[in-house]
């Protein structure tokens, strides 16, 4: 089971300390056993270890078993966003959305801030803080404030909050312990990593990862015009991101979704529409490429001249796309009654000025109901 701990991460500290101490292999185990029930915080929580042991734990841990503290919570009706502070210092922001047909889905950040500068994002406007530990980005799953009031863990996760997934290498560790069944254990196909396209990661994600399901951000098809929107585009084209997922579609034969985020007067026209058709029947298996379209909200930090496009103008492009024989759908979106579009709450904790409540993207994971 200890393979899958990655070097200088707190949990092959604790296990290493405990070995160190004399300490039987159990009892860490036990220690996991009552990290993945989310019901223990700190370290004298778990009650399967000796006191003496606790105490040990404790004084050379600190007395949590996370290295997240909620420091600021928002909520709405289908919504719940979460401020963390690491031990760190950093400020690290996760929401859940709790959809009517029964079941949650839980988006994570992989940074404080982000330095890729899309210009779309409120992230962007914060600037790159540093990357998230494994141990910080596994926290925000395993953390106990979800299930304090007996809830159920979410049943899905999306690498689409704060920063650039593919930017962190740390998020291949996180992946893992994601994914180990003698961690957090959940299903690979139950975890999303959304990319704006860093390509040399983006194989490597395919390679160590092939059952996460994979977004990549295009938001237009046009090279230019994207590399205005989304800059990383000068150092990792498009087009060398859709070779990757050609081949990984085609050899693991997972369903790939393109983002298309509709920005009014910027990428919502008919010859936009024409060629990012013709962009997805120039894969290898087309069938296999899903286009969710995302209605642009203003945001604090994003370009001030964009705008949000009118819902029927969406409509009109997913219909567009789905007559020219491309499997495309609106993505629904929650949380216009808090600061739900990722880097708001952050950026509104660190000014202390008010910011521009935008919907968080919510169709996160191919669970079920959603997607078959």
């Amino acid at each position: 089971m200890n393979t899958v701990l990655t070097k200088g991460s707190r949990w092959m500290r604790i296990c290493d300390h405990l070995a160190q101490t004399g300490a039987p292999a159990f009892r860490f185990r036990q220690l996991i056993t009552a990290w993945q029930s989310s019901t223990a915080e700190t370290f004298a929580d778990v009650h399967a270890l000796p006191a003496s042991l606790r105490a040990d734990l404790a004084e050379q841990f600190g007395p949590r078993l996370h290295p997240l503290t909620p420091l600021e919570v928002q909520r709405d009706e289908q919504v719940e966003k979460v401020l963390f502070a690491s031990d760190s210092g950093a400020r690290i922001e996760t929401v859940v959305s709790h959809y009517r047909a029964g079941w949650d889905s839980m988006c994570i950040s992989s940074q404080a801030g982000c330095g890729l500068g899309c210009t779309f994002c409120a992230t962007g406007a914060v600037g790159l803080v540093r990357n998230l530990t494994a141990d910080e980005i596994v926290a925000q799953v395993m953390h106990p404030h979800w299930t304090r009031e007996g809830l159920p863990r979410p049943a899905s996760v999306a690498f689409m909050g704060m920063g650039e997934p593919l930017a962190n290498p740390y998020v291949f560790d996180a992946l893992t312990l994601l994914t180990d069944a003698g961690y957090a254990g959940m299903s690979a196909r139950r975890v999303t990593v959304s990319t704006v396209g860093f390509a040399p990661n983006l194989a490597r994600l395919v390679d160590e990862h092939p059952q996460v399901t994979i977004t990549l951000s295009v938001h237009s098809p046009f090279t230019q015009e994207r590399a205005r929107i989304i800059p990383l585009e000068e150092r990792f084209p498009l087009t060398w991101n859709l070779d990757i997922l050609d081949r990984h579609a085609a050899t693991n034969r997972r369903k790939v979704y393109l983002a298309y985020l509709l920005i009014a007067d910027v990428n919502e026209s008919d010859e936009h529409l024409a060629v990012l058709a013709e962009l997805v029947h120039a894969r290898s298996r087309p069938e296999l490429f899903h286009v969710s379209v995302i209605r642009y909200n203003e945001a604090v930090g994003a370009a001030p001249e964009y705008r949000t496009p009118s819902s029927n103008r969406v409509d009109d492009f997913v219909r567009g796309l789905t007559v020219r024989g491309v499997h495309a759908t609106r993505r629904r979106q929650f949380g216009t009654g808090i600061d739900a579009a990722c880097g708001q709450l952050h950026g509104k904790y660190l000014a202390a000025t008010p910011s521009v409540a935008a919907p968080i993207d919510t169709e996160l994971i191919p669970v079920t109901p959603v997607h078959s």
